[in-house]
């Protein structure tokens, strides 16, 4: 027998008690009830139960050599049963587990809200890191540059002629602080201004 019809008994013999104004045998209860499908002593454990949760819900005599023999209502019987009774206490207590154990889980499912405001989550940080991303490049851009500039203001501002050696020279400096791909950048930038610079010497040589 499921605990919920139990409680739906218990609840019926408490109705039962506080209809009639008199003792009644524990044998009414089960002739009403439960006759043939149940034992006498079926009735019994349930009165009994009844009295383990709260003494005051009946008033028991003992007779005929046992304790419960005879029953009646008490004044906290009927308002026992307007609060509901044993089936509402056996609901409440189920809502409890439930809420428990909805509360261990983890897999709950996201509203639509929820999935919402966490697909913006998610584009703003895709935003931060490409922005970050950004910053960086940036920044190694602007070292690059700015060793080129130091490196090429340190040749326009000596008149003579580079040689093949300085050039390399400063063309392995370069590749050191740089990527491959900044290298091969400067490179060109290099040849192109020692060119122009050449042009110039041999343009005074000739003037000569």
């Amino acid at each position: 027998m499921s605990e919920f019809f139990k409680a739906e008994l218990k609840d019926k013999f408490l109705q039962y008690a506080d209809e009639r104004d008199d003792y009644f045998e524990v044998q009414l209860l089960y002739d009403e009830f439960l006759r043939p499908n149940y034992s006498l002593q079926f009735v019994e454990n349930l009165i009994k139960e009844i009295m383990d949760y709260d003494p005051n819900l009946l008033d028991i005599m003992s007779g005929n050599g046992v304790k419960i023999f005879m029953l009646s209502s008490t004044g906290y019987t009927e308002d026992f049963i307007e609060e509901g009774g044993f089936k509402q206490r056996y609901i409440q207590e189920e809502e409890k587990w439930d809420t428990f154990l909805e509360q261990l889980s983890n897999t709950r499912k996201l509203s639509s809200e929820e999935k919402a405001m966490l697909g913006n989550t998610e584009k703003g940080a895709y935003k931060r890191e490409r922005l970050m991303l950004f910053v960086l490049i940036g920044a190694v851009a602007f070292s690059f540059l700015f060793s080129l500039f130091s490196m090429m203001t340190s040749f326009f501002k000596d008149d003579r002629y580079v040689s093949k050696e300085e050039f390399e020279a400063a063309l392995s400096k370069i590749e050191k602080k740089t990527s491959p791909e900044n290298s091969a950048l400067q490179l060109d930038t290099l040849k192109s201004n020692n060119k122009v610079r050449l042009g110039k010497v041999q343009t005074k040589l000739q003037a000569e």
